[in-house]
Protein backbone atom coordinates (compact mmCIF):
# COMPACT_ATOMS: atom_id res chain seq x y z
CA UNK A 1 0.00 0.00 0.00
CA UNK A 2 1.28 3.60 -0.50
CA UNK A 3 -0.57 7.03 0.09
CA UNK A 4 0.84 10.59 -1.09
CA UNK A 5 0.10 13.07 1.23
CA UNK A 6 1.13 16.71 2.90
CA UNK A 7 0.68 17.84 6.37
CA UNK A 8 -1.45 20.76 5.15
CA UNK A 9 -4.37 18.17 4.38
CA UNK A 10 -4.58 15.93 7.67
CA UNK A 11 -6.04 16.14 10.76
CA UNK A 12 -4.63 15.04 14.09
CA UNK A 13 -6.11 11.85 14.18
CA UNK A 14 -4.95 10.43 10.39
CA UNK A 15 -1.39 11.84 11.18
CA UNK A 16 -1.13 10.02 14.54
CA UNK A 17 -2.54 6.84 12.82
CA UNK A 18 -0.16 6.94 9.65
CA UNK A 19 2.56 7.45 12.08
CA UNK A 20 2.18 4.37 13.61
CA UNK A 21 1.20 2.28 10.63
CA UNK A 22 4.51 3.37 8.82
CA UNK A 23 6.13 2.17 11.47
CA UNK A 24 4.98 -0.92 11.87
CA UNK A 25 7.02 -3.39 10.49
CA UNK A 26 4.03 -5.93 9.68
CA UNK A 27 1.80 -3.33 8.47
CA UNK A 28 1.23 -3.18 4.39
CA UNK A 29 2.02 0.45 4.32
CA UNK A 30 5.76 0.09 2.82
CA UNK A 31 5.52 3.21 0.21
CA UNK A 32 4.53 7.71 0.74
CA UNK A 33 5.44 10.03 -1.07
CA UNK A 34 5.46 13.02 1.34
CA UNK A 35 5.84 16.87 0.46
CA UNK A 36 6.93 18.13 3.57
CA UNK A 37 6.49 15.42 6.69
CA UNK A 38 8.31 12.73 7.90
CA UNK A 39 11.28 14.29 6.49
CA UNK A 40 13.28 15.36 10.07
CA UNK A 41 12.71 13.60 13.84
CA UNK A 42 11.02 10.82 12.22
CA UNK A 43 12.89 7.58 12.92
CA UNK A 44 11.77 4.15 11.26
CA UNK A 45 14.75 1.65 12.02
CA UNK A 46 14.14 -0.85 9.07
CA UNK A 47 13.45 1.94 6.11
CA UNK A 48 15.92 1.26 3.80
CA UNK A 49 15.03 3.68 0.59
CA UNK A 50 14.67 7.19 0.22
CA UNK A 51 13.52 9.22 -3.33
CA UNK A 52 14.50 12.62 -3.41
CA UNK A 53 12.65 15.48 -5.82
CA UNK A 54 13.05 18.25 -4.05
CA UNK A 55 15.39 21.28 -3.33
CA UNK A 56 16.97 20.32 0.26
CA UNK A 57 20.03 22.38 2.11
CA UNK A 58 22.68 21.93 5.01
CA UNK A 59 21.41 19.94 8.12
CA UNK A 60 17.91 19.39 6.60
CA UNK A 61 19.13 17.36 4.02
CA UNK A 62 21.71 15.29 6.52
CA UNK A 63 18.59 14.89 8.65
CA UNK A 64 17.12 13.63 5.41
CA UNK A 65 19.16 11.22 3.92
CA UNK A 66 19.63 10.29 7.60
CA UNK A 67 16.12 8.36 7.64
CA UNK A 68 17.43 5.56 5.53
CA UNK A 69 20.73 5.16 7.72
CA UNK A 70 19.64 3.76 11.07
CA UNK A 71 20.63 0.30 12.24
CA UNK A 72 18.09 -2.54 12.04
CA UNK A 73 18.33 -6.55 11.75
CA UNK A 74 18.56 -7.60 8.10
CA UNK A 75 19.36 -4.11 6.68
CA UNK A 76 22.87 -3.53 5.77
CA UNK A 77 22.86 -0.18 4.25
CA UNK A 78 20.16 2.30 3.13
CA UNK A 79 19.59 3.87 -0.73
CA UNK A 80 19.32 7.29 -1.50
CA UNK A 81 17.90 8.18 -5.40
CA UNK A 82 18.38 11.37 -6.06
CA UNK A 83 16.01 13.40 -8.75
CA UNK A 84 16.91 16.73 -9.23
CA UNK A 85 20.68 16.52 -8.60
CA UNK A 86 20.88 16.50 -4.62
CA UNK A 87 25.17 15.55 -5.23
CA UNK A 88 26.72 18.89 -5.16
CA UNK A 89 24.24 19.85 -1.63
CA UNK A 90 24.66 16.51 -0.44
CA UNK A 91 28.80 16.93 -0.05
CA UNK A 92 28.63 20.21 0.68
CA UNK A 93 26.49 19.31 3.33
CA UNK A 94 29.09 16.45 4.54
CA UNK A 95 32.18 18.84 3.87
CA UNK A 96 30.10 20.69 6.32
CA UNK A 97 29.29 18.60 9.21
CA UNK A 98 32.83 16.37 8.52
CA UNK A 99 34.86 15.73 11.62
CA UNK A 100 37.83 17.17 8.71
CA UNK A 101 35.70 20.53 9.22
CA UNK A 102 37.19 22.26 12.04
CA UNK A 103 35.14 25.39 12.14
CA UNK A 104 32.04 23.17 12.09
CA UNK A 105 33.28 21.02 14.70
CA UNK A 106 33.59 24.66 16.99
CA UNK A 107 30.26 25.26 15.75
CA UNK A 108 28.99 22.17 17.06
CA UNK A 109 31.10 22.63 20.32
CA UNK A 110 29.73 26.18 20.78
CA UNK A 111 25.84 24.96 20.17
CA UNK A 112 26.42 22.38 23.03
CA UNK A 113 27.48 24.63 24.97
CA UNK A 114 24.75 27.32 24.76
CA UNK A 115 22.63 24.45 25.07
CA UNK A 116 23.58 23.22 28.57
CA UNK A 117 24.33 26.96 29.67
CA UNK A 118 20.40 27.80 29.31
CA UNK A 119 19.46 24.47 30.13
CA UNK A 120 21.43 25.44 33.36
CA UNK A 121 19.22 28.89 33.16
CA UNK A 122 16.19 27.27 33.08
CA UNK A 123 16.59 25.07 35.29
CA UNK A 124 17.08 27.69 37.99
CA UNK A 125 14.74 29.57 36.45
CA UNK A 126 11.73 26.34 37.22
CA UNK A 127 14.10 25.61 40.73
CA UNK A 128 10.62 26.30 42.75
CA UNK A 129 8.29 23.97 40.34
CA UNK A 130 7.85 20.35 40.65
CA UNK A 131 8.86 18.84 37.16
CA UNK A 132 9.40 15.03 38.63
CA UNK A 133 5.63 13.71 37.65
CA UNK A 134 6.50 14.86 34.08
CA UNK A 135 9.29 12.92 33.79
CA UNK A 136 8.28 10.09 36.06
CA UNK A 137 4.61 9.90 35.97
CA UNK A 138 1.62 8.02 35.14
CA UNK A 139 0.29 10.40 31.37
CA UNK A 140 -2.09 12.17 33.58
CA UNK A 141 0.22 13.34 35.74
CA UNK A 142 2.58 14.24 33.01
CA UNK A 143 0.23 16.25 31.38
CA UNK A 144 -0.99 17.91 34.51
CA UNK A 145 2.40 18.92 35.14
CA UNK A 146 2.97 20.42 31.58
CA UNK A 147 -0.36 22.58 32.47
CA UNK A 148 1.00 23.50 36.27
CA UNK A 149 4.21 24.68 34.00
CA UNK A 150 2.89 26.57 31.39
CA UNK A 151 0.63 28.50 34.48
CA UNK A 152 4.02 28.96 36.28
CA UNK A 153 5.54 31.08 33.65
CA UNK A 154 2.94 33.06 33.16
CA UNK A 155 2.21 34.14 36.60
CA UNK A 156 4.11 36.96 35.82
CA UNK A 157 4.85 39.37 32.26
CA UNK A 158 8.50 39.88 33.26
CA UNK A 159 9.14 35.90 33.87
CA UNK A 160 6.95 34.78 30.67
CA UNK A 161 9.39 36.87 28.30
CA UNK A 162 12.25 35.53 30.24
CA UNK A 163 11.13 31.59 29.58
CA UNK A 164 10.01 32.32 25.99
CA UNK A 165 13.77 34.34 25.50
CA UNK A 166 15.61 31.56 26.97
CA UNK A 167 13.86 28.76 25.11
CA UNK A 168 13.62 30.37 22.27
CA UNK A 169 17.71 30.46 22.66
CA UNK A 170 17.82 26.72 23.35
CA UNK A 171 16.04 25.57 20.56
CA UNK A 172 18.17 27.92 18.42
CA UNK A 173 21.32 25.91 19.63
CA UNK A 174 19.64 22.75 19.73
CA UNK A 175 19.12 23.31 16.11
CA UNK A 176 22.11 22.74 15.10
CA UNK A 177 23.84 20.07 17.40
CA UNK A 178 20.50 17.79 17.93
CA UNK A 179 22.29 15.17 16.46
CA UNK A 180 25.55 15.10 18.49
CA UNK A 181 25.75 11.93 19.94
CA UNK A 182 27.41 13.98 22.73
CA UNK A 183 24.04 15.36 24.00
CA UNK A 184 22.84 13.26 26.75
CA UNK A 185 18.87 11.30 26.77
CA UNK A 186 18.43 13.47 29.88
CA UNK A 187 19.48 16.55 28.27
CA UNK A 188 17.29 15.81 25.23
CA UNK A 189 13.98 15.17 27.56
CA UNK A 190 14.59 18.45 29.12
CA UNK A 191 15.18 20.49 26.03
CA UNK A 192 11.74 18.93 24.76
CA UNK A 193 10.44 19.30 28.32
CA UNK A 194 11.07 23.12 27.77
CA UNK A 195 9.92 23.68 24.19
CA UNK A 196 6.86 21.18 25.16
CA UNK A 197 6.03 24.50 27.76
CA UNK A 198 6.76 27.35 25.78
CA UNK A 199 4.59 25.63 22.64
CA UNK A 200 1.23 25.83 25.16
CA UNK A 201 2.43 29.01 26.17
CA UNK A 202 2.87 30.27 22.57
CA UNK A 203 -0.56 28.55 21.29
CA UNK A 204 -2.49 30.29 24.27
CA UNK A 205 -0.76 33.95 23.51
CA UNK A 206 -0.15 33.86 19.55
CA UNK A 207 -2.14 31.32 18.43
CA UNK A 208 -0.11 28.70 16.81
CA UNK A 209 2.14 26.01 18.53
CA UNK A 210 5.98 25.81 17.44
CA UNK A 211 8.57 24.01 18.15
CA UNK A 212 6.97 20.40 17.77
CA UNK A 213 8.98 19.80 14.26
CA UNK A 214 11.89 17.79 16.64
CA UNK A 215 9.95 15.92 19.28
CA UNK A 216 9.16 12.88 19.44
CA UNK A 217 5.57 11.49 18.18
CA UNK A 218 4.82 10.84 22.35
CA UNK A 219 5.66 14.53 23.09
CA UNK A 220 3.62 15.85 20.05
CA UNK A 221 0.68 13.89 21.53
CA UNK A 222 1.25 15.28 24.92
CA UNK A 223 1.07 18.97 24.24
CA UNK A 224 -1.92 18.62 22.17
CA UNK A 225 -3.41 16.38 24.99
CA UNK A 226 -2.11 19.43 27.75
CA UNK A 227 -3.72 21.83 25.47
CA UNK A 228 -7.44 19.68 25.79
CA UNK A 229 -7.21 18.66 29.16
CA UNK A 230 -7.82 22.41 30.29
CA UNK A 231 -10.20 22.97 28.12
CA UNK A 232 -7.51 25.40 25.88
CA UNK A 233 -8.94 23.51 22.69
CA UNK A 234 -10.72 26.26 22.13
CA UNK A 235 -7.83 28.58 21.26
CA UNK A 236 -7.55 25.90 18.28
CA UNK A 237 -10.56 26.92 16.83
CA UNK A 238 -9.34 30.37 16.19
CA UNK A 239 -8.72 30.93 12.63
CA UNK A 240 -9.82 27.53 11.82
CA UNK A 241 -12.87 27.78 9.06
CA UNK A 242 -13.26 24.03 9.40
CA UNK A 243 -13.62 24.33 12.70
CA UNK A 244 -17.76 24.35 14.54
CA UNK A 245 -18.42 28.16 15.16
CA UNK A 246 -18.96 29.13 18.78
CA UNK A 247 -21.26 32.18 20.30
CA UNK A 248 -18.98 33.27 22.63
CA UNK A 249 -21.17 35.61 24.70
CA UNK A 250 -23.51 32.25 25.12
CA UNK A 251 -24.06 31.99 28.64
CA UNK A 252 -23.22 27.80 28.92
CA UNK A 253 -19.95 28.72 26.90
CA UNK A 254 -18.72 30.98 29.53
CA UNK A 255 -19.85 28.23 31.95
CA UNK A 256 -17.23 25.90 30.33
CA UNK A 257 -14.36 28.39 30.17
CA UNK A 258 -15.23 28.65 33.89
CA UNK A 259 -14.27 25.00 34.22
CA UNK A 260 -10.92 26.24 33.37
CA UNK A 261 -9.23 25.91 37.00
CA UNK A 262 -5.62 27.10 35.66
CA UNK A 263 -5.96 31.41 36.78
CA UNK A 264 -3.33 32.55 33.94
CA UNK A 265 -4.77 30.11 31.50
CA UNK A 266 -7.94 30.92 31.53
CA UNK A 267 -7.22 34.86 31.56
CA UNK A 268 -4.74 33.77 28.14
CA UNK A 269 -8.05 32.34 26.63
CA UNK A 270 -10.71 35.19 27.62
CA UNK A 271 -8.03 37.61 25.73
CA UNK A 272 -7.79 35.63 22.81
CA UNK A 273 -11.48 35.19 22.51
CA UNK A 274 -12.01 38.74 23.28
CA UNK A 275 -9.80 40.08 21.16
CA UNK A 276 -11.19 38.00 18.28
CA UNK A 277 -14.77 39.36 19.26
CA UNK A 278 -13.73 42.81 18.96
CA UNK A 279 -11.75 42.33 15.93
CA UNK A 280 -15.20 40.59 14.26
CA UNK A 281 -17.16 43.93 15.90
CA UNK A 282 -14.83 46.57 14.36
CA UNK A 283 -15.15 44.86 10.39
CA UNK A 284 -19.05 46.13 10.79
CA UNK A 285 -18.28 49.13 13.16
CA UNK A 286 -15.17 50.71 13.10
CA UNK A 287 -15.70 53.61 15.19
CA UNK A 288 -17.03 51.47 18.48
CA UNK A 289 -14.91 48.43 17.60
CA UNK A 290 -11.92 51.27 18.37
CA UNK A 291 -13.59 52.17 21.77
CA UNK A 292 -13.34 48.35 22.31
CA UNK A 293 -9.70 48.08 20.94
CA UNK A 294 -8.60 51.06 23.34
CA UNK A 295 -10.24 49.63 26.84
CA UNK A 296 -9.29 45.99 25.77
CA UNK A 297 -5.34 46.92 25.37
CA UNK A 298 -5.66 49.03 28.48
CA UNK A 299 -7.04 45.79 30.11
CA UNK A 300 -4.46 43.53 28.83
CA UNK A 301 -1.75 46.38 30.11
CA UNK A 302 -2.49 46.12 33.60
CA UNK A 303 -2.68 42.13 33.57
CA UNK A 304 0.87 42.28 32.24
CA UNK A 305 2.30 44.80 34.45
CA UNK A 306 1.08 43.06 37.22
CA UNK A 307 3.22 42.90 40.56
CA UNK A 308 5.46 39.70 41.43
CA UNK A 309 3.75 40.03 44.95
CA UNK A 310 0.32 40.31 43.54
CA UNK A 311 0.40 36.51 42.29
CA UNK A 312 -0.13 35.11 45.56
CA UNK A 313 -2.95 37.19 45.93
CA UNK A 314 -5.75 35.28 43.72
CA UNK A 315 -8.58 37.66 43.89
CA UNK A 316 -5.86 40.22 41.80
CA UNK A 317 -6.52 36.85 38.67
CA UNK A 318 -10.23 36.60 39.50
CA UNK A 319 -10.35 40.86 39.42
CA UNK A 320 -8.76 40.55 35.94
CA UNK A 321 -11.30 37.57 34.75
CA UNK A 322 -14.28 39.22 35.95
CA UNK A 323 -13.09 42.57 33.73
CA UNK A 324 -12.83 40.26 30.94
CA UNK A 325 -16.07 39.14 31.16
CA UNK A 326 -17.72 42.21 32.01
CA UNK A 327 -15.65 44.05 28.40
CA UNK A 328 -17.10 40.86 26.69
CA UNK A 329 -20.72 41.26 28.37
CA UNK A 330 -20.56 45.16 27.38
CA UNK A 331 -19.72 44.38 23.49
CA UNK A 332 -22.62 41.87 23.29
CA UNK A 333 -24.87 44.79 25.26
CA UNK A 334 -23.17 47.06 22.16
CA UNK A 335 -23.83 44.64 19.46
CA UNK A 336 -27.78 44.54 20.28
CA UNK A 337 -28.10 48.49 21.07
CA UNK A 338 -29.54 49.09 17.42
CA UNK A 339 -32.93 47.42 19.15
CA UNK A 340 -33.61 50.76 20.51
CA UNK A 341 -33.14 52.38 17.75
CA UNK A 342 -35.18 50.70 15.02
CA UNK A 343 -32.48 50.30 12.92
CA UNK A 344 -30.52 47.43 11.99
CA UNK A 345 -27.29 46.43 13.32
CA UNK A 346 -25.30 47.83 10.39
CA UNK A 347 -27.00 50.32 9.95
CA UNK A 348 -26.39 51.48 13.92
CA UNK A 349 -22.36 51.65 12.56
CA UNK A 350 -23.35 54.48 10.49
CA UNK A 351 -25.41 56.24 13.42
CA UNK A 352 -22.26 55.91 15.35
CA UNK A 353 -19.27 57.46 13.57
CA UNK A 354 -22.22 60.01 12.62
CA UNK A 355 -22.74 60.59 16.29
CA UNK A 356 -19.24 60.50 17.77
CA UNK A 357 -18.06 62.92 14.66
CA UNK A 358 -21.15 65.48 16.27
CA UNK A 359 -19.01 65.02 19.48
CA UNK A 360 -15.49 65.17 18.30
CA UNK A 361 -15.92 68.18 16.37
CA UNK A 362 -18.18 70.38 18.26
CA UNK A 363 -22.09 70.60 16.60
CA UNK A 364 -25.13 69.40 17.06
CA UNK A 365 -27.40 67.35 15.18
CA UNK A 366 -30.87 66.39 16.07
CA UNK A 367 -31.32 62.33 17.10
CA UNK A 368 -34.17 61.37 14.62
CA UNK A 369 -32.53 63.36 11.51
CA UNK A 370 -29.54 61.29 12.74
CA UNK A 371 -31.09 57.54 12.42
CA UNK A 372 -32.45 58.77 9.17
CA UNK A 373 -29.28 59.73 7.87
CA UNK A 374 -27.77 56.79 9.02
CA UNK A 375 -30.35 54.71 7.13
CA UNK A 376 -29.37 56.72 4.04
CA UNK A 377 -25.81 56.15 4.28
CA UNK A 378 -26.05 52.70 4.46
CA UNK A 379 -28.50 52.76 1.60
CA UNK A 380 -25.21 54.17 -0.61
CA UNK A 381 -23.12 51.69 0.51
CA UNK A 382 -25.56 48.63 0.16
CA UNK A 383 -25.47 50.42 -3.55
CA UNK A 384 -21.96 49.76 -4.01
CA UNK A 385 -21.78 46.38 -2.76
CA UNK A 386 -22.91 44.51 -5.93
CA UNK A 387 -19.94 45.51 -7.18
CA UNK A 388 -17.69 43.07 -6.14
CA UNK A 389 -14.30 44.55 -7.49
CA UNK A 390 -15.14 47.67 -6.06
CA UNK A 391 -11.51 48.10 -4.17
CA UNK A 392 -10.08 47.78 -7.58
CA UNK A 393 -12.21 50.12 -9.33
CA UNK A 394 -11.28 53.81 -8.92
CA UNK A 395 -14.45 54.96 -10.41
CA UNK A 396 -16.30 52.75 -8.01
CA UNK A 397 -14.44 54.22 -4.73
CA UNK A 398 -14.99 57.86 -6.45
CA UNK A 399 -18.69 57.51 -6.78
CA UNK A 400 -19.14 56.12 -3.01
CA UNK A 401 -17.73 59.34 -2.23
CA UNK A 402 -19.60 61.64 -4.10
CA UNK A 403 -22.83 59.94 -3.66
CA UNK A 404 -21.86 59.85 0.29
CA UNK A 405 -20.88 64.05 -0.02
CA UNK A 406 -24.26 64.95 -1.71
CA UNK A 407 -26.56 62.50 0.73
CA UNK A 408 -24.53 64.46 3.84
CA UNK A 409 -25.02 67.63 1.87
CA UNK A 410 -28.85 67.05 1.35
CA UNK A 411 -29.37 66.35 4.85
CA UNK A 412 -27.49 69.06 6.46
CA UNK A 413 -24.54 67.03 8.31
CA UNK A 414 -22.70 68.34 9.07
CA UNK A 415 -23.74 71.98 9.59
CA UNK A 416 -20.42 73.49 8.51
CA UNK A 417 -18.11 72.14 6.07
CA UNK A 418 -15.46 69.82 7.49
CA UNK A 419 -12.82 68.22 5.42
CA UNK A 420 -11.99 65.58 8.23
CA UNK A 421 -15.76 64.69 8.82
CA UNK A 422 -15.93 63.33 5.26
CA UNK A 423 -12.91 61.79 5.42
CA UNK A 424 -13.97 59.96 8.48
CA UNK A 425 -16.79 58.85 7.07
CA UNK A 426 -15.61 57.46 4.28
CA UNK A 427 -13.32 55.48 6.03
CA UNK A 428 -15.80 53.94 7.87
CA UNK A 429 -17.81 53.45 4.38
CA UNK A 430 -14.69 51.37 2.66
CA UNK A 431 -14.03 49.34 5.74
CA UNK A 432 -17.52 48.37 6.11
CA UNK A 433 -17.52 47.31 2.07
CA UNK A 434 -13.93 46.08 2.30
CA UNK A 435 -15.70 42.95 5.01
CA UNK A 436 -18.93 43.29 3.32
CA UNK A 437 -17.81 41.92 0.28
CA UNK A 438 -14.92 39.54 1.47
Amino acid sequence: MWLRFSTKKLDHYNRKELDRQFKNPDSNFKIAIVVDMWLTGFDVPFLDSIYIDKPIQRHNLIQTISRVNRKCEGKDKGLVVDYIGIKQQMNLALAYYSKADQQNIEEIAQSLVVVRDHLDLLGRLFHTFDTKPYFTGEPLAQLNTLNMAAEFVQLTDKLEKRFMALVKRLKAAYDICSGSETLTQNERDWVHFYLAVRSIVFKLTRGNAPDTAQMNAKVRAMIAEALKADGVEEVFKLGDDTAEAVDIFNEDYLAKLEKIKLPNTKIKLLQQLLAKAIEDFKKVNKAKGMDFSKKFKALVDRYNERKEDDVLVSNVLEDFTDEIINLLQALKDEKASFKDLDIDFEEKAFYDILKLLASKYDFEYPEDKLITLSKAVKAIVDDKAKYTDWSQRDDIKAGLKVDLILALAQHGYPPVDRDEVYKEILEQAENFKKYRSS
